[in-house]
């Protein structure tokens, strides 16, 4: 059975006589009969009365043609869905993410890649980078954003820039001895109980600060573990110690809340985007076609990995770090 007999089968239903049917599919009534025939003998049943009043689907004809319309019409949709897919306008796209990147820059590009790919379903998840890097490299996410360039096997199959550069700063609560300074010394927080992220969720984050406070700081030792800066915020509010964090945390200010500079001025591991070098997946370049479009030099650092204006073949090496958005 193809195409062609379905329709000639609803060309029939439509015109109710063989001879009006032929004329409006451009083929002789001889073979529109035979073709009917040879579709009724296939099917094993009568799809059609031949009476003096014209041509009627029987019952079976009916549900035959009910079938058909749709076969047809999902047969008209395939090559533009196809298209639509190539372009990226459909399809899914896994996100990992952490926490902090929700600040910036994730809300402008989510909504941009939101209003411009609106049928692309997208999967977010919220997680630390130890953990999107895993479910990276076992093809359980398509991109990341976490801190600092991946490690660990099958790192060396990933494309990684970096997309934001923090400094470390402190938070306390508006009744800390910190509060109304505009910064607090490395020598001074070594004798504080800290708020930090996890070391093995961030290790990238966990190596600066034992570089900057030493591994044997008491601080560290006794510090309180926290899942990701809003709870480090909010356990700073409420008096547990000084949290840490990246600077990206002054754009979520909460009520009780302080911040402070540290000096020495502290770099953190860069905010990374990362996703399969060997990744083809048109919903992945219509993302990174938005992460172009939102950050510029992010962009630019993304083009000369992978030649706009999709990816092409690159090696495991990021570029050097570009000034980043926002």
């Amino acid at each position: 059975m193809e195409a062609r007999h379905l329709r000639y089968a609803l060309a029939l239903a439509e015109h109710g006589h063989f001879g009006r049917a032929a004329g409006a599919l451009g083929i002789a009534q001889p073979p529109l009969s035979k073709q009917i025939a040879d579709l009724e003998r296939e099917v094993g049943t009568r799809l059609f009365d031949r009476t003096r009043q014209g041509v009627f689907p029987t019952a079976a004809g009916a549900a035959f043609l009910s079938r058909a319309r749709r076969a047809l019409d999902e047969i008209a949709a395939a090559p533009v869905d196809a298209a639509r897919a190539a372009r990226g306008e459909t399809g899914r796209l896994r996100l990992g993410f952490i926490a902090s990147a929700l600040l910036e820059p994730l809300p402008d590009v989510l909504g941009r890649f939101g209003r411009e790919r609106p049928d692309v379903r997208l999967e977010l998840h919220e997680m630390a980078t130890s953990r999107s890097t895993a479910s990276l490299v076992a093809g359980e996410l398509d991109v990341t954003i976490g801190l600092g360039r991946p490690r660990g096997v099958g790192a060396e199959h990933l494309v990684s820039v970096p997309i934001g550069h923090d400094h470390l700063v402190a938070v306390v609560s508006s009744t800390h001895p910190y509060a109304g300074r505009t910064s607090v010394d490395v020598a001074q927080l070594r004798r504080q109980p800290l708020i930090i992220a996890s070391g093995e969720d961030e290790p990238a984050v966990a190596t600066a600060l034992r570089s900057l406070l030493g591994k044997d700081s008491p601080g560290l030792s006794g510090a309180t573990v926290a899942r990701d800066i809003h709870t480090i915020i909010g356990l700073a509010a409420c008096g547990v110690g000084v949290g840490l964090g990246p600077s990206r945390m002054l754009t979520a200010p909460r009520r009780g809340t302080w911040f402070c500079e540290v000096t020495p001025r502290t770099p953190l591991p860069d905010l990374v985007l990362s996703f399969q070098a060997r990744d083809r997946s048109p919903a992945l370049n219509a993302f990174l076609d938005v992460i172009r479009e939102n950050c510029p030099e992010v962009g630019a650092a993304l083009d000369h990995r992978l030649g706009p204006p999709g990816p092409q073949e690159s090696g495991p090496e990021a570029t050097s770090a570009p000034r980043l958005c926002p």
